[in-house]
């Protein structure tokens, strides 16, 4: 069973954690990496692209010439696609870019995300994240503290915070989330995360 230094926002050690094996000690899959990254940047795609084909180009209903007689290739419409102005071939249109994955992979790859962070050392656990206020300097403060700046810095709360999301809001580097709206892809894409020890509780409740 992995354990963790568990630190208060001062950056000392209060204690160690003890990390559930089957969440935190997970061998790296790379098939469910890369179907779960895959459906969700898939999933952000708007899929809005719209171009007309001709049927949809208006005008376009007469003959431009008659068929036989003028010594130019034979024309049936000005808005084919081989005219200035006319549809657009295999035009593309609005859809879903949705990825379907299955929830046991989507839940496979979060642990294996998360026993990446282990294994790397990419992982501060805190005791607890409250501010005072939504000032920037007080969450800038935390991250000195642990020396994890500035590198792209994910920080998962148990639960929402106003202070702290205000606060991290102004920092290019730093993202402010909760455990169940952080993402793999926005977890692996980190070069940190910073996690309280409510969150982790989650994940170990939620995972399991």
């Amino acid at each position: 069973m992995p354990s963790i230094e568990l630190l208060n926002q001062n950056g000392k050690k209060v204690g160690n954690l003890e990390l559930a094996d089957n969440i935190f000690a997970v061998e790296e899959h790379q098939q469910a990496v890369f179907d779960t990254v895959i459906a969700e940047l898939a999933g952000r795609r708007q899929g809005t692209q719209k171009a007309k084909t001709r049927d949809e180009d208006s005008g376009g209903g007469k003959k431009p010439w008659r068929q036989k007689g003028t010594g130019r290739a034979r024309q049936g419409s000005i808005r084919a696609p081989q005219w200035r102005g006319g549809g657009v071939v295999f035009a593309p249109t609005p859809r879903s870019h949705a990825i379907k994955v299955n929830k046991k992979v989507v839940r496979l790859e979060m642990r294996c995300a998360l026993s990446a962070k282990v294994r790397e050392n990419q992982i501060f656990v805190l005791e607890d994240l409250q501010l005072e206020s939504f000032k920037t300097k007080g969450l800038l403060q935390v991250l000195d503290a642990l020396n994890v700046g500035p590198n792209k810095i994910i920080v998962v709360l148990a639960e929402a915070n106003g202070n702290v999301e205000l606060a991290g809001r102004n920092i290019p580097y730093v993202q402010v989330s909760t455990q169940s709206h952080t993402s793999v892809y926005q977890m692996m894409n980190a070069d940190t995360l910073v996690v309280t020890k409510a969150a982790i509780e989650k994940y170990e409740e939620v995972l399991k």
